[in-house]
């Protein structure tokens, strides 16, 4: 067998005496310059194919497919080659060999060659599988997470874990480049509840207490720049027992960094280097530096979001002070109230169904508008049941501020600011998809949204709760002052965004024992309970703490955005589905009462469920 060692990319390749255990090349590897020598190679039976008694194997493994052929006059091998079955693995060994003229496969990097089976090896049999292996599966959901080994077999989601690899590395080499030092936190921590629910891990050797998975290593990165390390990063595994969505794990990955004597500006310059090596990497396209940067209030005022998304238009637009004086009482009531009236001016919406609206209005009373005020403008004026409540001068002053023409349709939020810019960005986002009114091509809009609000109002509970965390910092204009004043406070944080999802946030920390003990106080943290829950923090800025921030990315939606998947679970190898049970191996699952009480744990549940 001629060896052929500098053209092996694979660090399974094996050998015994000078022989190839189980491959030479990879399934995907082999092409026309490889015409002549001979290969060895291993992987599964993609699909097999009888042409007058020429029997056909497309061979498969990560790197892709080869067209094997076995010939009957090779009459043992052949007549073995006539039990295999899709996914059976197999190794083959045999001369590269060019296919005859008009059978290659332009889709294939091998579809020039293919392999003249002179022996084969059946490594194992395999079962009929239950769906298709093939990136045009139609299984379910449900169906492909219980065979998860076979769904991992499949060349899209084999796909998104090699790019995932690719991300993760590239992290690494930029952080690293910077002078980062990778450092891990513990698993096992102090449970410090603020919005999620922990995972609680009893403590067999200390009954009755129990350990927090991190929800993030927060208070420990902060540590760690007490502690003089300066830069930080970690690619790391965080938890929350929360209500899952199709951008939500209960375990999910973050890209964790952390700085010392820095602002704003240093952390969202490294991360945008960073972030920028890592899309070149994937997708091969460079990022425009430096993001965009946009005002927490602006991003509210225009789009409804503070994660907005810049694909495309309709931006909101205010009419407040155009309908200030107008008869129509809804908007009137709302602008004496204090309110606002905003608008959004959807191009050729004039056409739309009065079906189409009243869905729209149903849309919007679910997100909790008491309906959904209309204009159309036609070739013939304004047409709606509300353009009788408003001058000629108003209607031209709302249509000049709205930009508004014939064959558009305007759609009216009034009340109170929060709730207008929420419910009317929401019905942007709806209104693009109704409409496609986004790019065919992939598009990618990166931004910082910034100026945040340090606090925000609870109604329900009546008190105020931290917008990023309790451990963001005050801008220097609000330190003096947010306690008397705790809604005008401004944070010094920044949130990255893509395309309308949030890829990850940060800030400026607390860096001061006296100010973080302060914005504990206005959120209702007692000195004691701060102390019990975060009293090595406090400790720890008592000695010495520098200035410091960070940010933490969630690695997930990176790549799921960078892959156009609707859903972060096609991205992680084995993810948990939205009630987070993992189908594969069973989990949740109960556990045995001895086990309980090893760990000085007893439970209501039914003993029937309870294994023995």
């Amino acid at each position: 067998m001629q060896e052929v060692r500098g053209s092996i990319p694979l660090s399974s390749t094996f050998y015994f005496q000078g022989i190839f255990m189980y491959r030479s090349h990879s399934c995907g590897q082999l092409r026309a310059s490889d015409l002549g020598i001979t290969a060895t190679l291993s992987g599964w039976v993609h699909s097999r194919r009888d042409h007058g008694g020429v029997l056909f194997i497309d061979l498969r493994d990560r790197e892709g497919l080869v067209q094997v052929v076995f010939n009957p006059e090779k009459t043992e091998i052949y007549k073995s080659a006539e039990t295999l079955r899709s996914e059976f693995v197999i190794k083959v060994s045999g001369p590269v060999r060019k296919r005859p003229e008009g059978t290659e496969n332009k889709n294939l990097g091998t579809g020039e060659i293919e392999l003249a089976a002179d022996s084969l090896e059946i490594l194992n049999t395999s079962q009929v599988p239950p769906f298709e292996i093939s990136q045009f599966s139609e299984a379910s959901e449900e169906i492909r997470l219980e065979y998860r080994y076979l769904d991992l077999r499949r060349p899209t989601l084999q796909r998104n874990l090699i790019l995932r690899h690719k991300i993760a590395q590239n992290v690494r080499e930029t952080l690293n480049k910077e002078g980062f030092l990778e450092i891990e936190t513990p698993m096992l921590t102090k449970s410090t509840p603020e919005g999620a629910r922990d995972f609680l891990v009893p403590s067999r050797l200390n009954p009755g207490n129990f350990y927090a998975l991190p929800q993030s290593p927060q208070l420990f990165k902060q540590i760690l720049m007490v502690g003089g390390l300066d830069k930080y990063y970690q690619i790391v595994r965080c938890f929350r027992d929360e209500d899952l969505r199709s951008d939500r794990q209960p375990e999910f990955t973050q890209i964790d960094l952390e700085m010392s004597f820095v602002d704003e500006a240093d952390v969202m310059g490294v991360t945008e280097k960073m972030v920028a090596a890592a899309f070149k990497a994937a997708t091969g396209q460079d990022v425009k530096l430096p993001f965009l940067r946009m005002p927490y209030k602006e991003a509210m005022d225009k789009y409804g979001s503070d994660k907005p998304d810049l694909r495309f238009g309709l931006e909101l637009m205010d009419v407040t002070e155009e309908v200030r004086n107008c008869g129509f009482q809804v908007f009137a009531g709302a602008v004496k109230d204090g309110g606002v009236v905003k608008a959004i001016c959807l191009k050729g919406g004039a056409s739309t169904a009065r079906a189409e609206i009243d869905r729209l209005t149903d849309f919007v009373r679910k997100l909790g508008a008491k309906g959904l005020a209309w204009i159309k403008f036609t070739d013939s004026g304004p047409d709606s049941a509300i353009t009788k409540f408003f001058s000629e001068e108003d209607l031209d002053k709302i249509q000049s501020k709205t930009g508004a023409n014939a064959g558009d349709l305007l759609l009216f939020g009034a009340g109170a600011w929060k709730s207008v810019v929420n419910v009317l960005g929401t019905l942007r986002t709806e209104l693009a998809k109704r409409n496609y009114l986004y790019p065919k091509e992939q598009v990618f809009k990166f931004l910082w949204v910034v100026d945040f609000p340090l606090l925000e109002w609870d109604d329900k509970d009546k008190r105020w709760n931290a917008m990023h965390h309790p451990f963001t910092s005050p801008d220097e204009a609000s330190l003096a002052t947010f306690e008397k004043d705790p809604g005008a406070a401004k944070a010094r944080a920044y949130d990255i965004v893509l395309n309308g999802t949030e890829l990850g946030g940060g800030s400026v920390r607390i860096h001061r024992k006296d100010v973080q003990s302060k914005v504990f106080s206005v959120l209702g943290i007692s000195a004691e309970a701060a102390k019990e829950k975060f009293g090595f923090l406090l400790t720890a800025l008592d000695f010495g703490a520098p200035p410091h921030g960070g940010i933490a990315l969630g690695l997930d939606r990176f790549v799921a955005l960078l892959l156009g998947e609707d859903s972060i679970r096609d991205t992680i190898a084995f993810p948990k589905t939205q009630k987070g049970t993992d189908l594969l191996s069973g989990s949740p699952s109960p556990v045995a009462p001895k086990q309980l009480q090893e760990i000085f744990i007893k439970t209501d549940v039914p003993k029937k469920i309870i294994p023995s």
